[in-house]
């Protein structure tokens, strides 16, 4: 048996004396991006939006318009379908000589404040639908655009520079004249003419995107391009596409107020609010303020609503840009 030299002991000893070295747990990310702590990023999303306190009113008042157009029909009902059986004489006064019509009638006899609700409603449905549309294919032909680059992104933007060239009202009044009016004729109208700017956002955010680690490494284990866009570019571009999209919805309600006003609105018995100015203006010389002012006042808040949301939405998805 061979003994142990002092300076052999002595090693022994110190290893056996020396703390245990824990190794750390690996850190994983999710597929698709950088973000380390989703739950904490939400929360940093919510308080960088509710920082903006003309935000959070937007967003309340908004809700009372949903309510106002959705809900109010059924809690204060009025004959807003069949003309022959509203009231034969227009109320040409509002508010407390009548109770029963707080904002008067219109010339047809038509509950004005019922009117308000209808053609909101009208107004809410065509811009959600038509922003929502326009944005989606908007997002999808810019992330094709952008990933692929080259000769078909050059073909693709030309398409987008040719449509922009065009004044959108021009091609609103020409497809409804020629299709008529009605809420599907103008949501797919919309929908077709309002793609333009949103995949021309989309593809400046694809072209930063596509050249992430994460989507190269996608690309080098063979990861197919459609899912490269739809797994990886899209639900990484999603901050822009919910902003663009909250600012289409906007912009498709004031183009649907302007066919309105023009006459190239929803036809009787439907109704939305710019066809409401366009029937009160006849009847502006005679101080039939209520036929004008409710209908404008609601135009001018929801649009105002959801500008102001748009640009808190921006704010907190900037915020979670520099998080990454």
């Amino acid at each position: 048996m061979i003994e142990d030299t002092p300076a052999r002991v002595e090693s022994e000893v110190e290893a056996s004396e020396a703390p245990e070295v824990l190794e750390a747990p690996a850190v994983t990310t999710p597929e698709g991006g950088d973000v380390l702590n989703p739950e904490g990023l939400l929360k940093l999303m919510w308080r960088t939006f509710s920082q903006n306190k003309l935000a959070l009113v937007s967003v309340g008042v908004l809700l009372f318009m949903v309510l106002f157009c959705f809900v109010g029909p059924y809690v204060y009902r009025t004959q807003q379908v069949n003309s022959y059986l509203v009231v034969n004489n227009p109320v040409n006064y509002p508010w407390f000589h009548s109770l029963q019509f707080p904002l008067g009638t219109d010339p047809s006899g038509f509950n004005i404040l019922g009117r308000l609700m209808y053609g909101g409603k009208s107004a809410l449905i065509v811009g959600l639908l038509a922003g929502v549309i326009s944005t989606f294919f908007g997002a999808i032909y810019g992330a094709i655009a952008g990933y692929r680059g080259g000769w078909l992104d050059a073909v693709l933007m030309r398409g987008v520079d040719t449509g922009l060239s065009i004044p959108q009202i021009f091609l609103l009044i020409a497809i409804i004249t020629a299709f008529g009016a009605s809420v599907t004729s103008i949501v797919l109208t919309l929908s077709f003419t309002g793609w333009f700017g949103s995949s021309r956002l989309i593809r400046g955010e694809t072209l930063s995107l596509r050249t992430r680690e994460y989507v190269m490494a996608v690309r080098a284990m063979g990861g197919t391009n459609r899912r490269i866009i739809l797994r990886h570019i899209l639900p990484n571009a999603v901050g822009t596409m919910v902003v663009i999209g909250t600012f289409a919805v906007a912009d498709s309600i004031l183009a649907l107020t302007t066919l309105g006003f023009l006459g190239l609105g929803l036809h009787p018995p439907q109704t939305d609010w710019g066809t409401m100015l366009n029937n009160g203006v006849s009847y502006l010389a005679n101080s039939y303020w209520w036929e004008i002012v409710p209908a404008g006042m609601c135009i001018v808040i929801v649009i105002l609503t959801l500008n102001y949301i748009g640009d808190a939405l921006r704010d907190a998805f900037e915020t979670r840009l520099l998080q990454r």
